[in-house]
This record gives structure tokens, C-alpha cells and sequence, in this order.
């Protein structure tokens, strides 16, 4: 499970401005954020090593995908690979809204997933969820101001959403116009480990995996092995087509930064 918080033009210095955290068994391969080429369009993210996806990545051109998992009991066999969706939209040379009206064909052959579609030049950014199954998959324009995304519904009120959005504001109003200190942020937002209260969470998994869950850091241990968060991201899109990557990731049982900053190439 992951979570992110955004503000979605709507800052006086930062078109976007996005913090995620990354709920994984601490096991599974994967590598920190780097430039990778696919098909000859390079991308900037962490990738997992086992499906070869990602869960956030920007382009140089200022394209953006976030991607979240859908809290559910029942999961899809033999599904496609969530991971690639924001490959794709990165790939591709269509408007968010076009990119997410083109995966009504087949949203359906994946497990449950939100995701985020952002094209900064345009200022445009949708969001599509292939979730309530049996359902037309759910698309709408995203409109300026701050949003949190968890593993329900864009802005769903669920307990660590709300906490998140609160925590989220009172951060924006304390730097006011000022630039953000996004390592003060990923610390003191995205590491937070209070669990919600029992009777307010969504009964849609066993009741203990849900508490498990229910804080926006998850630490958990399971018959599988550890699980939980092992990366966090903060991205930052400025005004002066500026982009900062810090990613704060677990490895091997050690955390460690890395921070990647670029400037938004123009489109021919």
C-alpha cells in the first residue's frame, strides 16, 4: 500500500509539489531512483526489479505518473503489471485525458490501481482508477489545490488520508510563500507511525492487516517477511521549470538519500 499528498497549482512557487510514500515487502528488489531509458524516452524513478515498474517518475519534457494500489480482498490472477501504467503514459505523446481514456479497453485485466497523470507545460493532470470493479473505469480532471491519494479514491476521507492532508496544510501555511524544506517534510509528514482508530477503518481486509496499515509509515512483519515502507519521495516542479528528486529509500536494512535535480526541456 502507498499514500502520497500533493499541491496541484496552487503554490506560488511550485506548479507540483508531491511527497509518497512507497508500503513494499522490504525484500523485493528494487532500485532507487536513477535515469533509465525505455524505448528511447528517458525517465526518472525508482524501479521494482521484479515486474521491472515504477510508482512515480517524471520525464525531461515534464510529464508525471504517481501510481497507488487499491485496498482489496480478492485480487486479479494473471493481472498486467500496475507498474507499467506510468511507463506508458510517459512514453506517450497523449494528453493525460486521452492517455486515461485509452486504458478503458483494458484497465479491467489489471489488479486495483489509482493513478496520477500530469503534464506540466499544459498544466493539465488527471486521475483514473479502474476501481469499483465491474465498473466503468473512473476518470476526472484534477483541479488545482491539495489532494492526498491512498488506496481508495482520490481524496477518499479515510483516517490516514485526513491525517495526512491535515499534517500536509499546516506544513504549506507554516513555509507560507517561502521555499519548502522538503527533507523536513518527508520527516515530519511521511514518517508519522500513528495508527487510526479501529472502528473507523473500511473493513475490507481482515481487521488487524488494516490497522497494520493504517498509519502513512507502515512498519509491519508478516510470514512473508518485513513489509512496509522503504521509500519515500518528494517532488518538486518550481515555477522555473526547475525539478527536484529526493528519495529517502531502505536497503538491505539502511536507509539512504539521494536527491536528482533537472530542468524541464522544451517541447519542439
Amino acid at each position: 500500500m502507498c499514500i502520497a499528498a500533493f499541491i496541484w497549482q496552487a503554490h506560488p512557487l511550485y506548479p507540483l509539489l508531491l511527497l509518497q510514500n512507497r508500503d513494499e515487502y522490504h525484500n523485493r528488489p528494487t532500485k532507487p531512483v536513477a535515469w533509465w531509458d525505455v524505448d528511447g524516452c528517458e525517465i526518472l524513478g525508482g524501479r521494482d526489479e521484479v515486474a521491472g515498474g515504477t510508482w512515480l517518475a517524471c520525464s525531461r519534457q515534464g510529464r508525471v505518473a504517481c501510481l497507488t494500489n487499491v485496498l482489496e480482498l480478492h485480487h486479479l490472477p494473471n493481472a498486467k503489471t500496475r507498474g507499467d501504467l506510468p511507463i506508458l503514459f510517459l512514453k506517450s505523446t497523449k494528453s493525460p485525458m486521452e492517455f486515461a481514456q485509452q486504458l478503458t479497453t483494458d484497465a479491467h485485466q489489471y489488479k486495483g490501481f489509482n493513478l496520477i497523470l500530469a503534464d506540466i507545460p499544459s498544466k493539465s493532470m488527471v486521475y483514473a482508477s479502474n476501481r469499483p470493479k465491474g465498473e466503468d473505469i473512473n476518470i476526472q480532471q484534477v483541479s488545482p489545490g491539495l489532494h492526498v491519494l491512498s488506496n481508495a479514491n482520490l481524496d477518499s476521507p479515510c483516517p490516514k488520508a485526513l491525517r495526512l492532508r491535515k499534517s500536509f496544510k499546516q506544513m504549506l501555511n507554516k513555509y507560507g510563500n517561502n521555499e519548502v524544506m522538503v527533507k523536513e517534510m518527508v520527516e515530519k509528514l511521511m514518517e508519522d507511525k500513528v495508527k487510526a482508530d479501529k472502528s473507523k477503518l473500511p473493513g475490507v481486509c481482515a481487521l488487524e492487516w488494516e490497522f497494520e496499515l493504517s498509519s502513512i509509515f507502515v512498519e509491519t512483519d508478516t510470514p512473508l517477511g518485513l513489509c512496509g515502507t522503504r521509500s519515500t519521495i518528494a517532488l518538486t516542479i518550481s515555477a522555473g521549470e526547475e525539478v527536484g528528486f529526493y528519495e529517502k529509500y531502505l536497503e538491505k536494512g539502511v536507509w539512504f538519500e539521494k536527491t536528482i535535480n533537472y530542468n524541464l526541456q522544451k517541447q519542439i
